[in-house]
C-alpha cells in the first residue's frame, strides 16, 4: 500500500512537471516572474521592429578578418634570423564564394577599418535574422488556421464514375 502511495505521488509530480513545461512553452516571461500570453499583435510589432532595424544596417559582407605574419623572400632579411618575428601583421578578409575560399588583403588601414565595420554589421544582420526567425515561428504557432476554400471546394467529393470490377 505504501508503494502505491509513493507511485501516486510520483505520477502527480510528473503531471505537474508536464503542465509546467507546457505553460513555459506557451507563455512569454515578462518582468519579475509575471507571465502573460504572447499576443499576436505584440509579436507582429516585434517583427516589424526587427525588420526596421535590418533596413538601417547599411553595407555589410560576410567573412572574418585575421592577422597574418610571414617571412619574405630576401635571404638577408631579419625575418629569417632565429627568434625574430616575421613581417606583419597583414590583415586578410577570408570568406566563401560559391564554395571556394577567397582571401582579400588590405593595402591601407582605412580599407581594413571599412572591412571591419562591414563584417561587424554582417554579424548584427545574422543576429537580427535569428531573432526574426524566432518571432516568426511564434507568430506561425499563434496565428489561427483560416479556411480559405471556396464553397465549391467545401462540397463533398462525388463518387468516382468508374465501374467496379466484377467479382
Amino acid at each position: 500500500m505504501c508503494v502505491l502511495g509513493v507511485r501516486h505521488e510520483w505520477e502527480t509530480l510528473a503531471g505537474y512537471f508536464f503542465v509546467a513545461q507546457i505553460l513555459t512553452y506557451r507563455y512569454v516571461r515578462i518582468g519579475a516572474g509575471v507571465s502573460l500570453p504572447a499576443s499576436l499583435p505584440s509579436l507582429e510589432q516585434e517583427r516589424t521592429a526587427i525588420l526596421e532595424q535590418m533596413l538601417q544596417l547599411g553595407d555589410f559582407r560576410s567573412g572574418s578578418i585575421t592577422p597574418i605574419s610571414g617571412r619574405c623572400g630576401k635571404p638577408n632579411c631579419r625575418c629569417h634570423q632565429p627568434g625574430q618575428p616575421g613581417h606583419g601583421p597583414n590583415y586578410r578578409l577570408t570568406r566563401k564564394v560559391n564554395g571556394k575560399t577567397i582571401s582579400e588583403t588590405f593595402s591601407s588601414a582605412a580599407e581594413l577599418q571599412k572591412a571591419q565595420r562591414e563584417v561587424e554589421t554582417f554579424h548584427r544582420f545574422r543576429e537580427l535574422s535569428r531573432q526574426l526567425l524566432e518571432v516568426n515561428e511564434k507568430i506561425c504557432q499563434l496565428r489561427p488556421v483560416e479556411d480559405t476554400r471556396t464553397p465549391q471546394e467545401k462540397k463533398r467529393p462525388k463518387r468516382s464514375n468508374t465501374k467496379r470490377r466484377a467479382r
